[in-house]
C-alpha cells in the first residue's frame, strides 16, 4: 500500500515542482536586471560615446597607461609578498598542533573582512604621523618631525595588501594542506627522498593548484582594492579604481571614468573567468586525514623556533595595526606630550562642531551604517533564500543563473557606484535621494555570500525528508516552509550576519551614494582622516574602533553559528 501511496504521489510532486523555480527566479532576476544590468550597460554606453565623440587619439592615454600599468604593478607585487608571508603561516597551521592553535586561526579571519577604511586607520594609527612609532620615537629622541614615513608611499599599500589577504592564503592553502595524505611524503622519504626534494616532487605538485587559485584571488582582490589606495597611497598613486573615484568626484569627466570602468572591467571579469576555471579543474586525489595523524609536535629548538617565529610574525603585522587603532581612539590629542587615556574623541562622536548642514554628528554616520546594514540583511536574505531554493534544481538553466549571479563579485565596487551614479541621478529614473539605493548597492555584492551560505545546506537536505511529506500530502510550498527553512535556518542567520557586515563595511559605492548629510561611518572615516587636526583624526580613530568591533563580533557570532 505504501508502495502504491508513493507512486499516486510522486506526479503530483514533479508537475508542482518544474514550475516553482521559474517563480522564484523572478525577484532575483528584476532585481540584478534593474541595479546590476541597466547601471553597467549605461556605463557602456558613457564608455562608447566617448570612444565616438572625443576620438580614441583625444583620450589621455598617458594617465590610463599609467593607471593600467600600477594597477597590475602593485597588485602583482602584493600578490607576491603575500603568498611569501602566507605560505610559510599555512604549513604550520596545517602540520603542527601548539597551544592557542584554534584562537590564532579564529584571529587571522578577521583582518579579511573588517572594511578598508579600518585597515587605512590601524596602519594611520601604527605608522603615520600621530601614530605610535612616531610618536615614541619623538619622544625618546626629542625629535622636530616624524621620523618614519611610510604614509602615501607604496610600502603602506603593500602593507596593507599582506595584512588583508594573508588570511586568503592561509584558509584557501591550508584546508588543502590539511587534507593531504602525509603517507605520501613519508613515502617518498623512505625511499631516500630529502625532506626539500619530497616537498618539491610530492607535496608542491599536490598543492600547486590550490597555490594558484590563492594567488588569483588575491591579485583580484589587490587589483581592485579602492580604499586602501586612496587613503594609504596619497596623490601620488592612482590605480584604475582610484582613477574612475577621480575622474568622477572632482574632475566631473564620466566619460573618461566610464572608459575607465569598461577597461577595468574587461580585466576583473577575465581574471574572475581563470579563477572560476582554474576552481573547477580537480587536483590529485587527496586523501582526507582520517586522525590527527601527520600533525606534529614542536619539540626541537629548530622547530619551535619555526612555529614561534611565522606565528608571532604574522601575528604582530595582522594584530598590531588593529591594537594600535584601538589604542590611539583613547589617547590625548597629543601623544608626543603626553600618552594620558581620554575618552574626549567618544564623546565628541555627538557634537557636530562645524555647525553645517554638511557635517552632522559622526554617531549619526553610525546610526546609518546600521540603518543601511538592516535594510541590506532583509533585501540580500529575502533574495537569496528564494535563489538558493531555485538553484536547488540542478538543471542547465540554473547552471547558467548562478554564473550569472557572481557577476557583481566580479565587478568593481566603484564601476558599480559610477552606475548608479550615472542613471540613478537623472529622469526618468531619478532615484539619487532615495534612502535605499545605498542598501540596493549593498545587496549586490551580500546577494552572493548569502547564497553561497545557504544553498550548500539546502543541497545537502536528504531528499527522503520532502518525499515523506509530499506523501502525506504537503505541497512543494509546505515542505519547504516545514522542512527546508527549519534546517537552512542557521545558514540563513549566518548569511544575514555575512549581509550585515559587508554593508558595514562598503565604502567604493558608498562613496558614490551618499549624501553629504546622510554619510555611513566609513564615508564619515574617510572624511575625518581627510581633515587636518588632532581632534579630527581621534574621532576618526574612534569611529573606526567601533566599526571595527562591530564587525569582529560578526565574525565571532559567524564562526559559532553551527551550519547545517
Amino acid at each position: 500500500m505504501r508502495r502504491q501511496n508513493g507512486e499516486s504521489s510522486a506526479p503530483q510532486t514533479n508537475t508542482a515542482a518544474p514550475r516553482l523555480p521559474l517563480w522564484l527566479w523572478a525577484a532575483p532576476l528584476a532585481f540584478l536586471a534593474l541595479f546590476f544590468f541597466y547601471p553597467l550597460s549605461a556605463v557602456l554606453r558613457l564608455a562608447g560615446e566617448t570612444a565616438l565623440t572625443a576620438g580614441l587619439e583625444r583620450i589621455a592615454w598617458p594617465r590610463v597607461g599609467g593607471a593600467l600599468w600600477f594597477t597590475f604593478w602593485q597588485a602583482s607585487l602584493s600578490t607576491l609578498l603575500t603568498l611569501l608571508v602566507g605560505l610559510p603561516a599555512a604549513f604550520v597551521l596545517a602540520r603542527y598542533r601548539f597551544r592557542g592553535k584554534r584562537i590564532l586561526s579564529a584571529l587571522l579571519a578577521i583582518p579579511f573582512i573588517l572594511p578598508t577604511v579600518v585597515t587605512a586607520a590601524g596602519f594611520n594609527a601604527l605608522l603615520g604621523p600621530n601614530g605610535w612609532i612616531n610618536a615614541l620615537v619623538i619622544r625618546a629622541f626629542d625629535l622636530a618631525s616624524p621620523p618614519v614615513v611610510i604614509i602615501n608611499t607604496l610600502s603602506a599599500i603593500l602593507l596593507a595588501h599582506i595584512f588583508y589577504n594573508t588570511s586568503v592564503v592561509i584558509r584557501v592553502v591550508g584546508s588543502s594542506w590539511e587534507q593531504l595524505d602525509y603517507r605520501l611524503e613519508q613515502a617518498a622519504r623512505s625511499l631516500g627522498a630529502s625532506g626539500g626534494r619530497a616537498f618539491l616532487e610530492v607535496t608542491l605538485p599536490l598543492l600547486r593548484p590550490a597555490i594558484l587559485a590563492a594567488a588569483l584571488l588575491v591579485f583580484l582582490f589587490d587589483f581592485t582594492s579602492f580604499g586602501v589606495i586612496l587613503l594609504l597611497g596619497g596623490p601620488r598613486f592612482t590605480t584604475l579604481e582610484v582613477e574612475i573615484y577621480l575622474q568622477t568626484m572632482q574632475f566631473l569627466n564620466l566619460p573618461l571614468a566610464g572608459l575607465l570602468s569598461m577597461l577595468q572591467l574587461a580585466c576583473t571579469l577575465s581574471i574572475t573567468a581563470l579563477y572560476l576555471r582554474l576552481n573547477r579543474r580537480q587536483p590529485v586525489s587527496l586523501s582526507p586525514r582520517v586522525s590527527l595523524g601527520g600533525l606534529w609536535t614542536a619539540t626541537t629548538a629548530r622547530q619551535r623556533m619555526l612555529v614561534g617565529g611565522v606565528m608571532l610574525g604574522v601575528g604582530a603585522l595582522l594584530l598590531k595595526p588593529l591594537t594600535a587603532l584601538v589604542l590611539r581612539s583613547v589617547l590625548t590629542t597629543s601623544p608626543t606630550e603626553s600618552f594620558g587615556l581620554t575618552l574626549d574623541y567618544y564623546r565628541e562622536l555627538f557634537v557636530n562642531r562645524r555647525q553645517t548642514f554638511f557635517y552632522v554628528p559622526p554617531i549619526l554616520a553610525l546610526r546609518n551604517s546600521l540603518i543601511y546594514g538592516a535594510v541590506t540583511v532583509m533585501i540580500s536574505l529575502g533574495l537569496g533564500l528564494l535563489t538558493a531554493f531555485a538553484l536547488n534544481r540542478r538543471g542547465r538553466f540554473e547552471r547558467v543563473m548562478e554564473a550569472v549571479l557572481m557577476l557583481p563579485l566580479g565587478t568593481s565596487a566603484v564601476t558599480l557606484g559610477l552606475g548608479f551614479l550615472v542613471v540613478f541621478s537623472r529622469p526618468p529614473v531619478d532615484l539619487r535621494s532615495a534612502p535605499w539605493l545605498i542598501p540596493a548597492a549593498h545587496s549586490l555584492v551580500a546577494l552572493p555570500f548569502v547564497v553561497r551560505t545557504i544553498q550548500p545546506v539546502l543541497t545537502s537536505i536528504p531528499p527522503v525528508l520532502r518525499e515523506a511529506a509530499a506523501v502525506l500530502g504537503a505541497s512543494p510550498w509546505r515542505v519547504r516552509r516545514e522542512i527546508d527553512l527549519p534546517i537552512a535556518a542557521r545558514a540563513a542567520l549566518a548569511g544575514a550576519v555575512f549581509a550585515f557586515t559587508i554593508s558595514l563595511g562598503e565604502f567604493g559605492a558608498t562613496s558614490f551614494l551618499a549624501r553629504p548629510e546622510y554619510p555611513t561611518l566609513p564615508v564619515a572615516i574617510f572624511r575625518f582622516l581627510s581633515q587636518p587636526g588632532g581632534l579630527n583624526y581621534g574621532q576618526a580613530m574612534a569611529m573606526a574602533t567601533l566599526l571595527m568591533a562591530i564587525c569582529g563580533l560578526s565574525v565571532l557570532l559567524i564562526e559559532n553559528i553551527e551550519i547545517g
